[in-house]
């Protein structure tokens, strides 16, 4: 599986996992020595310069590695040439326009039904991996690399309060301190990122823990919190917990270069 291809390069299902590997490490490094050397603020910032020249370079290879849309708008054409003896045809036809050219999004489609022809179950793992990775950004990584022991981080929305006490507009969604605890780049992001990890499956959202009241209490004086705050008459703080998924934990062990 691990095989170069007669040309030389790197099979896809190398590059996927060499790719969770290295993003994976360019999170949990940059959160760990920045702390452990000595003169901080200097090592950070090497550590982020490392980290954002690994993550570059990680999106550069994932570009090459099945991306169906990429491969339809490249090899499009390529699709309706005659058939290699030894290749699995395309499962479908394309619809070609005017032009003779297969449309794009018609033929990212038929790249996909055409991989699903020949892909087994660790081979579909890995391509749904390497999708999900691909859609990460590096203060993302550091928040999934905070949560992959299992630890539970408070969570808050912050509500406008409706005239009977219920709740009415919502101003902040998934504020949380995840993001001080990963040491992200850009804290005033935190909620948005929390919301995509949600979105993408690796993050649970739970009901609140009375044994974090202390850090609930250190999220309520956040400035994002206090900002949203600003924008209601009357604020209400629904309280929640955040923590890694069934999916996310095995995505993270799929991608941490620590078991690698």
């Amino acid at each position: 599986m691990n095989a170069e291809r007669p040309n030389g390069r790197v099979g896809p299902e190398d590059l996927a996992r060499r790719a969770g590997r290295l993003a994976g490490w360019a999170a949990r490094t940059g959160f760990a020595l920045g702390r452990k050397l000595p003169g901080v603020e200097t090592a950070e910032r090497t550590v982020r310069e490392v980290e954002r020249r690994l993550l570059t370079e990680l999106r550069s290879r994932l570009d090459e590695v099945d991306d169906p849309y990429h491969a339809a708008l490249t090899a499009a054409s390529a699709m309706n040439r005659p058939a290699v003896p030894g290749k699995v045809e395309a499962a479908v036809t394309l619809v070609p326009v005017r032009d003779n050219h297969a449309e794009p999004l018609r033929a990212a489609m038929a790249e996909l039904l055409n991989h699903s022809v020949g892909f087994g179950r660790e081979r579909a793992r890995e391509y749904f991996y390497a999708i999900i990775l691909r859609q990460l950004t590096p203060d993302e990584a550091r928040i999934l690399s905070a949560l992959s022991d299992g630890s539970p981080f408070p969570a808050l929305d912050v509500v406008e309060r409706t005239g009977l006490g219920g709740n009415g507009r919502v101003v902040l969604r998934n504020a949380s301190t995840v993001g001080r605890a990963a040491g992200v780049s850009l804290p005033d992001q935190v909620p948005g990122y929390v919301t995509r990890l949600i979105g993408l499956g690796l993050v649970d959202l739970d009901e609140e823990v009375p044994s974090l009241e202390t850090q609930y209490e250190i999220l309520m004086t956040d400035e994002t919190v206090r900002d949203a705050e600003k924008h209601v008459r009357r604020a209400k703080f629904v309280r929640r917990t955040i923590h890694v998924s069934r999916l996310g934990a095995q995505f993270w062990q799929a991608c941490d270069p620590s078991s690698g």
